[in-house]
């Protein structure tokens, strides 16, 4: 494979091991960090990926600093932002931790699809011949500046019948797997690890924040029936799609959140705090027969007097829904040449801290199509109830991460611990123990 280890590949956790770990949402408009203890459910419905019980046990959140778009542009900023955030938590949780996973929301979140066959010859699928078809697929090339940040097997074919999921013990003559890599921007991973490894945090994994979003708010079926999801930060929009209970599509537009406070301090002539302020608890998608009466109160940039300038909220709403509708439109489109149009018979579900713009689920709705709701974090306990909102479901989406990042394959792996050729049996033991229990 020719891509650079970059970021590390986080370790799965088995279904009998507990664990605690420790995740890291470095978003555009704030940072969050959670630590929290993972056990074993009992009782595990098949298809769902949730395995284990998390119970939060440490809390650190603050506005983020030195971050745009999901992208590190002051590395001292982002790093002071990170230490102060992750020590919150720790304060809370009552001691240190050295080891995070982070998500990568900027540096243009996008899908490749591989493919590769081979030949059985009429008998039984064998492990062997499992693991081959997805080593092959594995050897792709990607662009160069590019890393993968997942490698998620979509399904098998054999001899042309596809949707297969387990072919091991079934009989044909070709066997074939289709393998959906997501990738990112090179600079933007090392960067965002360099902030958190200057605050002596190791990174023992990267996921990309629409598909953790994902992972934290859906229900296995709609997992499992298709359902998009579209992550709204305050840097950009990001779009995962699941079909067949795997993310299937993955991509973003660099227009959010914050592209909207900008426009309202522009349109208004405010201040960059008001405008928020003013988004946050009168702006609207959509306009209602009471915006004209409503009135606003803010004050312009470089007024230093008292007096504060008056507006209807029907102005506000005004300047918002342009750029809302734009976004969504980007998406419509976007999804469509991806081949995957959105319409009546899609399920939508918005995550992310601009998705909690009033209005925001009709918009989308009008748009988009089909049946749209706001997503929350499921199964998560000891969360605050502040937090239980759309725009912590990319950090708590962290922590349903390494329940399964077993389903990724990705060859390199395999290829550090035989190129050696010094393992032996001891130590291939030791590692089965340690990934298994």
């Amino acid at each position: 494979m020719s891509f650079p280890v970059v970021p590390p590949r986080l370790r799965p956790l088995s279904q009998r091991r507990s664990a605690t770990f420790a995740v890291l949402d470095v978003g555009t408009s704030k940072i969050a960090c959670l630590i929290a203890r993972l056990t074993p459910a009992r009782d595990v419905a098949p298809g769902d990926w949730r395995t284990h019980r998390m119970r939060v046990i440490g809390v650190g959140h603050q506005r983020s600093l030195g971050v745009k778009n999901g992208l590190v542009v002051d590395m001292d900023e982002a790093e002071r932002a990170i230490r102060q955030t992750v020590e919150a938590a720790e304060s809370m949780y009552g001691a240190q931790i050295d080891h995070v996973v982070v998500t990568a929301s900027g540096g243009r979140l996008s899908s490749e699809h591989f493919t590769a066959g081979s030949v059985i010859g009429g008998r039984e699928v064998a492990e062997a011949d499992v693991h081959h078809v997805l080593e092959t697929s594995a050897a792709y090339h990607l662009r160069r500046g590019r890393v993968a940040l997942h490698s998620l097997p979509m399904g098998f074919s054999l001899d042309g019948v596809t949707g297969i999921r387990e072919p091991k013990d079934m009989i044909g003559e070709e066997l074939g797997v289709d393998l959906h890599v997501a990738t990112c921007d090179q600079a933007a991973i090392r960067n965002l690890m360099l902030a958190a490894e200057r605050g002596h945090l190791s990174v023992e994994g990267v996921a990309a924040a629409p598909y953790v979003s994902g992972l934290s708010v859906l229900e296995p079926d709609e997992a499992e029936m298709g359902v998009i999801v579209v992550d709204m930060g305050a840097g950009s929009t990001s779009v995962a799609i699941f079909e067949r209970g795997e993310m299937i599509h993955l991509d973003a537009v660099a227009l959010g959140g914050a592209h909207v406070t900008m426009d309202i301090a522009r349109g208004l002539d405010a201040r960059l705090a008001d405008a928020e302020r003013l988004k946050t608890f009168h702006g609207s998608a959509i306009a209602s027969a009471s915006d004209e009466r409503e009135t606003i109160a803010f004050e312009h940039v470089g007024d230093r007097s008292a007096n504060k300038t008056q507006a209807s909220k029907a102005q506000l709403v005004r300047i918002i829904r342009p750029r809302v509708e734009e976004t969504l439109e980007f998406l419509r489109d976007r999804l469509t040449r991806a081949g995957y149009p959105a319409g009546p018979g899609r399920r939508i579900v918005l995550t992310g801290g601009a998705s909690q713009l009033n209005g925001m689920c009709e918009a989308t709705r009008r748009i988009l199509g089909g049946q749209t709701r706001a997503g929350r974090p499921i199964g998560v306990e000891g969360l605050p109830e502040s937090a239980f909102t759309p725009a912590f479901a990319a950090v708590a989406g962290l922590l349903v991460y390494p329940q399964v990042a077993s389903r990724e394959y990705f060859e390199p792996r395999r290829q550090r611990r035989v190129a050696t050729g010094t393992e032996g049996y001891v130590t291939r033991v030791s590692r089965w123990l340690r990934d298994s229990f």
